[in-house]
């Protein structure tokens, strides 16, 4: 995009997840400059220049910015990043497509919550309890329960409990991943598990794929980590008559005007629960398989909002689609058991099959998988894309590489844990 070429693009976040964004503003000619608070982060190599800032310093963040007059600021795949991404904008006045209301409805799962109740989006039912732990609340749980932060995202700071110690232990992990020392208890919810990604643009809003997500049962006590999904949802035509009235509301009522989020569900018993949300580009990448089918990258729309203020002339009536103009989609992911990488297979031949529209690899031969990494996204290998014309065809390329991806430690133990049931996935 010879328009941009020159221009400077502060990109807030330096996870794996971030890299593709970074390529694509290079690719534009656009000088981009990557932040995070870990010196070592992954997109930095991919950037014009890296700068670290310590914690979640807006004041250094403006000082770069400043200091380097960008043109625009844009936040990546994280989410404890997109009130800092709002604050510089507005210290700049930069293009942003968060306001402060916004960002304090999404960024803390509590209010959240309480915000989507008022609009009849209903979250998991929770059970109050604080910091002090009072045994006349204690005695009120129903166990299990998932014990989260409010403040944090990929499954990090997430645990199970089934008895009360395993509560009290799960209270100290969440407020240790909690940056404002703030947590949550809810049902543990075992059921269809759901994510509903919206596109906004000028205020229009978009469902632009409604899906069904898997997640595994390998790691009792720990969040459930997301093994893939299957688009569209078998709940779509449901979700549109029950939910999506409700959430166009909410939406509307916060003022969101552009940018993309994603909400995670639950459907059980004929109702919606939603659990999450994220008011950013995704680490699951829904947009890579939208690119695909629909031929418009929502990446490229940010990039260009970051700079001009604007997403450009695409008409998303006509150009998105939630039933995905018939085609069939998966993400699947592989999840790796703790333990050191030393050989690799399954993934050599994929850039020559049509059905792998994209593969984002995070781990790679000579990593170490560790503890700490477990129960949350840090221990996928690689989430890969697929799109075919059938659900039978889906089923077979999903079987196909479920089979051969292989990762093996220095014993030849694999250390892939097994994917979700395809045929139940797809109800065949």
């Amino acid at each position: 995009m010879k328009e941009f070429e020159g221009k400077k693009l502060l990109i807030l976040g330096g996870n794996p997840e971030t890299i593709p964004l970074v390529e694509i503003a290079n690719n534009w000619g656009i000088k981009t400059i990557v932040a995070s608070a870990r010196h070592a982060d992954p997109a930095k190599a991919y950037a014009w220049k890296a700068c670290d800032f310590k914690g979640l310093d807006v004041g250094t963040v403006i000082k770069i910015a400043t200091e380097e007059q960008v043109d625009g600021v844009l936040v990546g795949v994280a989410d404890i990043l997109v009130p800092m991404y709002c604050k510089v904008c507005e210290a700049l006045d930069l293009p942003c497509y968060a306001t402060q209301e916004i960002v304090d409805v999404f960024s803390f799962k509590d209010v959240f919550k309480s915000t989507c109740e008022r609009y009849g989006v209903h979250g998991i039912p929770e059970f109050y309890l604080d910091a002090e732990l009072r045994r006349e609340d204690l005695d009120k749980i129903q166990y299990p329960v998932m014990v989260k932060p409010v403040d944090n995202g990929g499954g990090v700071g997430m645990t199970v409990a089934y008895n009360e110690n395993e509560l009290r232990k799960g209270v100290e992990v969440a407020l240790e991943n909690s940056h404002s020392k703030r947590f949550i208890v809810e049902k543990y919810m075992q059921c269809d598990d759901m994510g509903m990604y919206y596109t906004f643009k000028d205020g229009y809003c978009s469902a632009s794929c409604i899906y069904d997500r898997y997640t595994t049962d390998e790691q009792p006590g720990l969040s459930r980590v997301c093994l893939g999904g299957t688009y569209p949802s078998k709940h779509l035509d449901e979700y549109f008559e029950r939910m999506h009235p409700n959430a166009l509301r909410l939406f509307k009522e916060i003022g969101i005007q552009n940018g993309v989020l994603m909400l995670s569900g639950f459907y059980e018993n004929g109702e919606f629960y939603v659990y999450d949300t994220g008011f950013r580009l995704q680490g699951e990448a829904p947009h890579l398989l939208m690119k695909a089918i629909h031929g418009f990258d929502q990446r490229e729309m940010l990039i260009r909002f970051a700079l001009t203020g604007s997403e450009g002339d695409l008409d998303l009536r006509t150009a998105d689609d939630t039933k995905l103009r018939g085609k069939w989609a998966s993400t699947l992911w592989f999840l790796l058991k703790q333990g050191h990488i030393a050989k690799i297979e399954g993934l050599e031949d994929i850039e020559h099959d049509k059905r792998v529209v994209a593969n984002i690899q995070r781990l790679h031969e000579g990593d170490n998988v560790l503890s700490e990494w477990i129960g949350n996204e840090k221990q996928v290998l690689t989430r890969m894309y697929l799109v075919c014309d059938s659900k039978e065809e889906l089923a077979a390329c999903l079987k196909e590489y479920q089979a051969k991806v292989k990762v093996f430690d220095e014993h030849g133990k694999n250390l892939v844990l097994k994917g979700f049931d395809v045929d139940k996935a797809l109800c065949l």
